[in-house]
């Protein structure tokens, strides 16, 4: 713990075990990770606070929560300025709630938890970096109005567990078991914040072509800045392309009426810096998935929200994106159109398998289980990255029997999600069914099912097979684990913040496993001898 700094957040982390020299995998430099752990400091001493004046907490704290924690998650914000304002906003917000109390809580500093028992500090990180993930999703429901006094309560109780000194495996837990019980909560608002809002996602197919002329590129997850953006570029003969986590936009019919929300442009995250290198685009990046930019396109970046990068123009709370349009259209875009295509040479994509999508076909999914059509559903899903090793996934998808359904969500089916797989019943054999925060739909397919054949989730035809990035993937595991499911395999690699004795727990409670190869997991899931 003496180097520069200490990060094991996400799954690139150094040697699988942590960054602790001048800067991280991801590009955070040093001196960064100290002040996220400043502000992370901050947020469980004003969680303190907080508990013992819990009449002076206000929208206005619970804010500052939710933009502490979600600044901390990977590839959000690699900016010293902007951090040390958010921290400054954490510190008064709890001058001003303890300003009626006669005793001060005093000053957290991280390094307890990251020098305590390897045990602890598991299950602490477990908390801490749930917690981030959750708050993310609690962020874009908040944008658009939605909000939660049973969530928002709860990240306080996380943060002030996290602070607890004398606190050992038998209290942390049960809160960490939590945190995966709060976050199911927080999906379904999110859920019901996006539906509610732009209408329940209906299967739409996709193209990767970028047409000529000028455009934009927008990435992340926030479809509220989406939306702000189809507005404003409404009429300017500029043409606007989701990248990453934003391709399920397509889905939402709010948002698939706009003509100009062309396609979708490049893969997932992790290809950015080729993928951008000669853009004749602007990007605007609205949450993670920021990768530090190259000279090459770093003019051509833009961030808003909680994003930031030094050096890169960033648009404020007052959503103005003329900048970007300006810089779309000095631009010009392609002279000619441009096929894009995926990892394996697919031209277009489909996405907008959401529950309600996947449900108004419940019976004919039903039917093609009860008469051997459909052997078996696989979940693959979850984040993508760069560690060599993530072919796994792609490999795995192309080897799924013609007789199985492959559901996936988040990032990591660029993987495979422009692989034709066809059809069984005339339903696709491979159904993307939104962002990460999407598991929920997962879930609630996955619950509706059990209730039509009646069993028990884990009594399934179902394979859960999730590959993991950053600390949404923490907290929906932790919502799987909560709802008792259990064989999920993970990979490419374990996370470094599980001690030996936490993975031992859950191997034996959940029988979670390290993926291996496709060959043997689809062996050993299909019941077949090696």
């Amino acid at each position: 713990m003496s180097n520069q700094m200490f990060c094991f957040q996400c799954e690139q982390t150094a040697g699988c075990t942590g960054c602790t020299g001048q800067a991280g995998i991801c590009g955070k430099k040093a001196d960064t990770a100290r002040l996220q752990d400043q502000l992370t400091g901050a947020l469980v001493k004003l969680a303190h606070t907080a508990e013992k004046n819990w009449g002076m907490v206000t929208e206005a704290t619970n804010r500052v929560v939710l933009d502490g924690l979600f600044s901390s998650v990977t590839n959000v914000n690699f900016n010293n300025e902007t951090l040390t304002v958010l921290l400054n906003r954490v510190c008064a917000e709890d001058e001003r709630v303890s300003a009626s109390s006669e005793v001060r809580e005093p000053n957290f500093n991280m390094e307890e938890v990251w020098q305590a028992d390897e045990d602890v500090r598991s299950l602490k990180s477990l908390i801490l970096f749930g917690i981030r993930g959750m708050a993310a999703y609690a962020y874009h429901a908040m944008a658009l109005g939605y909000s939660d006094n049973e969530v928002n309560r709860f990240f306080y109780k996380a943060l002030s567990a996290i602070g607890m000194k004398d606190w050992g495996m038998n209290e942390l837990l049960p809160v960490v078991l939590e945190v995966g019980e709060i976050n199911l909560k927080c999906m379904a608002l999110l859920d019901q914040a996006n539906t509610e809002t732009y209408g329940a996602p209906v299967p739409t197919e996709v193209s990767m072509k970028a047409e000529k002329g000028p455009f934009i590129v927008i990435s992340g997850h926030d479809l509220y800045d989406l939306k702000l953006l189809l507005e404003q570029t409404a009429g300017k003969g500029i043409q606007v392309y989701t990248h990453g986590e934003m391709l399920p936009a397509h889905g939402y019919p709010a948002l698939h009426q706009y003509p100009h929300l062309k396609g979708n442009f490049g893969t997932a995250w992790q290809n950015q810096q080729n993928e951008f290198a000669d853009l004749p685009a602007p990007i605007l990046f609205t949450t993670n998935c920021l990768m530090p930019p190259k000279v090459s396109y770093s003019d051509r970046v833009f961030t808003t929200e909680l994003v930031s990068y030094p050096g890169v123009t960033h648009i404020g709370e007052d959503k103005d994106f003329t900048p970007v349009i300006q810089k779309a259209l000095a631009l010009g875009g392609y002279a000619e159109d441009r096929q894009m295509t995926g990892i394996n040479g697919g031209k277009t994509v489909t996405t907008g398998f959401g529950h309600d999508a996947v449900l108004s076909v419940a019976e004919r999914v039903i039917d093609a289980v009860k008469t051997g059509a459909i052997k078996r559903f696989f979940l693959v899903g979850g984040c993508d990255g760069a560690r060599p090793g993530r072919n796994y996934f792609t490999e795995f998808v192309k080897q799924t029997p013609k007789d199985t359904v492959v559901l996936t969500l988040a990032c990591g089916k660029y993987r495979f999600n422009d692989l034709e797989l066809g059809t069984i019943g005339g339903l696709p054999r491979l159904m993307d069914m939104g962002q990460c925060n999407d598991a929920y739909s997962a879930i609630r397919v996955a619950i509706a099912l059990a209730e039509a054949f009646g069993c028990g989730v884990n009594e399934l035809p179902l394979s859960m097979i999730l590959s993991w990035y950053e600390q949404k993937a923490v907290c929906i595991l932790l919502t799987l684990l909560h709802l008792g499911i259990q064989n999920i395999r993970l990979g490419p690699t374990l996370p470094a913040f599980l001690s030996p004795n936490v993975l031992e727990y859950l191997a034996q409670r959940y029988h979670i496993a390290p993926v291996t190869t496709p060959e043997e997991d689809l062996k050993a899931i299909l019941g077949e001898k090696s």
